[in-house]
C-alpha cells in the first residue's frame, strides 16, 4: 500500500480540491467518528492550507449509538433537539460545505430490536428533513467518502488478522478513489469526462421507461417526462462544481414514483442501520411495493418500509457497468458507498431534485404531480450483475439496448 501517511495526505488533498472544490473563504463541516479521525485531521490541516475560513465537526461514536438503543428510554430514543438541527442549518447558511467520512461497523447494531432501531431512525430522519434539503437540492457542496475501520475491515476480510485487514481495506479505498495514481486529480477529471459521455447519451435518448431483466428480476420503470440523468460531478444552485461521492461509477436518474411494475431481486447484501439484509426481493405495482421477502434481516427491512408512504417507492435508478473497478475487484464491501458503485441499483425513498427539470424550485405538490418521490429515507440497494440486461423504451415504443450482460452497449 505504500506509506499510509503519504496516501492520507493525497486523499485529503483530493477530497478538498477535486471532491468539494474548496475555495478560499469556504467553510467546512465534517461528519466523523473515532475511526475517521486520522483522515479528518489531514483534511482539516489541508483545508486551512487551501484558505478555508473555518472547520467544524459533528462527532459520533458507534458505542454511543449502541448504548442509546440498548438502554435508552422511549423518550431518549426519539429525542433530537431542535438546537442541533438549527446548528446544521446555520452552518450551511454560513457557507459551510459538508464532508461525511464513513468508517462504521456494518454490524454495529446486530441483535438490537428492529423496532428500536426504526424508532430512532424515524425520529432522526423526521427532524433532519430541513437539513437533508441542503444536500438533496445541492444547496451546498457535499461529499461522502470512506476511511478504513477495524470492525469494517474484519467484516470484509474475516480470515485476515485485523491489522492486515485494515491495510487491505485502505489499499482498496485508495485504488477505488484513484489516490494510488500519480496524479489523482487528473485521473478524476478524466473519469468525470467519461461519466459525462454516458450522462449526455441517456439524456439525449429521453426514454419513457426502462426494462430490467435478470434472474429474479423482471421490472418496468417509467421515467418522469422531464427526468434528467446525472453522473460524476454536480453543481450547486450557484453553479459551483463538486463530486458528491468518491468513489462514483454511476449514472442516475429518477423513476416515476407511481410507474414501477414487476419484481426485482437484490444481487448484493445491504448494510442498513448496523444490520445486514440479504437475499431480498420486492414486487411493485403502480410504483408501490406490494410484497417483499428477505432471507436475512426481514424485520429491519419491514421497519424501513414502514417509515412513511414514500419509503415503499423508488427515488433513484442508477446504471453501473460490471466493468466498474469496484465490481472487478470481486470484493463485497458491505458498505453502500462502495457496493452501489459496483452494480446497477435503485434507492427506496426520496428522489434528488437535480434529477428533474427545475427540481429545486418545484413545490412539494408539483414534485408529486411530476412523479418525484418524497420520503424521510433514501436507501440504495444493488440489483446489477453480469446477467442483467437494461433496455430503454421511447414514447413511440422504440427499444434501445443500454446494458447487455451488465456492460454498456454505447
Amino acid at each position: 500500500m505504500g506509506n499510509l501517511q503519504t496516501n492520507l495526505e493525497k486523499y485529503a488533498d483530493l477530497i478538498l480540491r477535486a471532491g468539494l472544490n474548496i475555495k478560499p473563504g469556504d467553510r467546512l463541516m465534517l461528519y466523523i467518528n473515532q475511526n475517521s479521525l486520522p483522515l479528518a485531521r489531514e483534511v482539516t490541516k489541508r483545508a486551512y492550507q487551501l484558505g478555508v475560513d473555518g472547520v467544524v465537526n459533528r462527532f459520533t461514536d458507534g458505542a454511543f449509538t449502541r448504548a442509546l438503543l440498548e438502554h435508552g428510554s422511549e423518550t431518549a430514543l426519539t429525542w433530537v433537539p431542535d438546537w442541533q438541527i438549527q446548528h446544521d442549518i446555520s452552518a450551511f447558511e454560513d457557507n459551510c460545505h459538508r464532508l461525511s467520512i464513513y468508517a462504521e461497523d456494518p454490524q454495529l447494531l446486530k441483535g438490537i430490536d428492529a423496532q428500536k432501531i426504526s424508532a430512532r431512525s424515524k425520529a432522526t430522519s423526521m427532524a433532519n428533513r430541513p437539513v437533508m434539503r441542503y444536500t438533496l437540492e445541492n444547496r451546498v457542496k457535499w461529499l461522502v467518502v470512506a476511511a478504513a475501520a477495524p470492525e469494517w475491515a474484519q467484516t470484509v476480510f474475516p480470515d485476515l488478522p485485523v491489522e492486515t485487514a485494515v491495510e487491505e481495506l485502505w489499499r482498496l479505498i485508495f485504488k477505488a478513489t484513484r489516490v494510488d495514481q500519480n496524479d489523482p486529480i487528473a485521473a478524476w477529471e478524466s473519469h468525470d469526462k467519461s461519466l459525462k459521455i454516458h450522462e449526455k447519451w441517456l439524456n439525449d435518448q429521453n426514454f419513457a421507461s426502462l426494462y430490467f431483466k435478470a434472474p429474479g428480476t423482471d421490472l418496468i420503470v417509467r421515467l418522469p417526462a422531464h427526468h434528467i440523468w446525472k453522473g460524476g460531478s454536480a453543481k450547486t444552485a450557484k453553479g459551483e462544481k463538486f463530486i458528491p461521492n468518491m468513489p462514483t461509477e454511476e449514472i442516475f436518474s429518477m423513476p416515476h414514483a407511481y410507474g414501477v411494475d414487476g419484481t426485482v431481486r437484490a444481487t448484493l447484501p445491504l448494510s442498513l442501520r448496523g444490520s445486514l439484509i440479504d437475499d431480498f426481493s420486492f414486487t411493485f405495482k403502480d410504483g408501490e411495493i406490494v410484497d417483499f421477502s428477505a432471507g436475512q434481516g426481514e424485520d429491519v427491512l419491514r421497519e424501513l418500509l414502514a417509515t412513511d408512504e414514500g419509503a415503499g417507492r423508488l427515488g433513484e435508478v442508477a446504471l453501473v457497468s460490471v466493468s466498474s473497478p469496484i465490481y472487478q475487484s470481486g470484493v463485497l464491501f458491505k458498505n453502500t458507498l462502495f457496493d452501489e458503485n459496483a452494480a446497477c441499483h435503485f434507492a427506496l425513498g426520496a428522489a434528488y431534485s437535480e434529477n428533474i427539470l427545475n427540481g429545486a424550485t418545484l413545490t412539494d405538490e408539483e414534485k408529486r404531480e411530476q412523479g418525484m418521490n418524497t420520503s424521510m429515507i433514501h436507501v440504495d440497494f444493488m440489483i446489477g450483475s453480469a446477467e442483467l440486461d437494461v433496455t430503454g423504451r421511447r414514447a413511440d415504443g422504440t427499444e434501445v439496448p443500454i446494458l447487455r450482460a451488465g456492460e454498456w452497449v454505447i
